[in-house]
């Protein structure tokens, strides 16, 4: 039977991604995000495959939103079986350069919104005694790194709070909270982040794809786990920011530097902090190559190569003089 999945954020990156891979899988969707334009694409890439969506433009930080968001899932399709959370704003800055509107948009969008999230979804959850709440973290979230104040500040706020969840929920053995923790992932959410560094943000190698972090939410909701991580580099970034924090900390200021940031110049910008920008949402933020497009332009590439060099061992041995005497024994014969 097929699972209904409320998707918050599921417009751009993780969230559309995730959206897809439920739908490739036959689960009916409830899809919400700001921007109502870039959320009907989602919606219609999603039917294509032969998903049932209903798409609900959301705001995640108006009060009662997700309480709404809740009801109409309900409504239209009798209960709720999985709810992920992927909605997420970015703001690149020091501290005290880092408006304090801005900062506060920020937590208010990648924390408190998830716990209304969490709030809306356990309730429900509560009274069918079943259900699969997922949040999205981040490796920022066990971590630190400069620059990224509110966003780490969100995500460590996230960690502790699904882990309270988790106990809070022991008495419902049917009930599951888990944590998606990626590391760095190719999603445009870097280019649309506010900015107060004065250079535009990027994630830091190796990067993961989208489509990867999805499949683990979605394998998060067939076999529920406490928390997966998505990123090579995860567990030793965790291992030494606690075994080495002294040098951690001296090493990650020049590497955020040199490999959180790139060399374009931008002016200070709120971002999609406090308003979406449809024409910036997509799966992907074009950080990795197009893998796909690569291998066949190489595959072409050879193809074209073992055709000409066909081609032209074709005509030396056309050209070439024949062996003295094997026209006569074949003349004979």
């Amino acid at each position: 039977m097929s699972r209904v999945v409320v998707i918050t954020g599921a417009s751009s990156g993780i969230g559309r991604a995730t959206a897809r891979e439920f739908a490739g899988r036959g689960d009916r969707l409830v899809l919400a995000a700001r921007s109502p334009e870039t959320l009907a694409q989602v919606r219609d890439e999603c039917r294509q495959v032969g998903a049932e969506v209903r798409d609900v433009p959301t705001d995640v930080t108006e009060t009662g939103a997700l309480d709404a968001l809740a009801a109409t899932a309900v409504a239209e399709f009798g209960r709720i079986d999985v709810w992920v959370h992927t909605a997420v704003v970015m703001a690149y800055g020091r501290f005290d350069q880092t408006p304090a509107e801005v900062f506060d948009q920020v937590v208010r969008t990648d924390l408190l919104a998830a716990a209304a999230a969490a709030r809306a979804a356990l309730r429900h959850f509560r009274l069918a005694r079943r259900g699969t709440l997922i949040l999205t973290g981040s490796v920022l979230g066990h971590v630190t790194a400069p620059y990224l104040g509110a966003y780490v500040t969100s995500k460590w706020g996230l960690h502790g709070l699904s882990r309270v969840l988790r106990q809070e929920s022991r008495d419902l053995p049917g009930v599951q909270v888990c944590l998606i923790t990626p590391g760095s992932v190719d999603t445009p959410v870097y280019q649309q982040a506010a900015n107060y560094a004065g250079r535009v943000g990027r994630p830091p190698l190796p990067i993961t794809t989208p489509e990867r972090v999805a499949r683990a939410v979605v394998d998060c909701a067939d076999r529920p786990r406490r928390e997966i991580s998505v990123g090579r580099l995860n567990l030793i970034m965790r291992v030494a920011f606690t075994a080495l924090p002294g040098l951690y900390d001296v090493l990650v200021g020049p590497l955020m530097r040199l490999g959180g940031l790139t060399d374009r110049p931008v002016p200070p910008t709120e971002g999609v902090v406090f308003r979406p920008h449809p024409a910036g949402e997509a799966v992907r933020g074009g950080w990795l190559p197009d893998l796909p497009g690569l291998l066949r332009s190489v595959g072409d590439t050879a193809a074209s190569a073992g055709a000409a060099a066909g081609r032209r061992l074709c005509r030396r041995l056309a050209s070439r003089p024949a062996t003295p005497g094997s026209g006569a024994r074949a003349s004979t014969r």
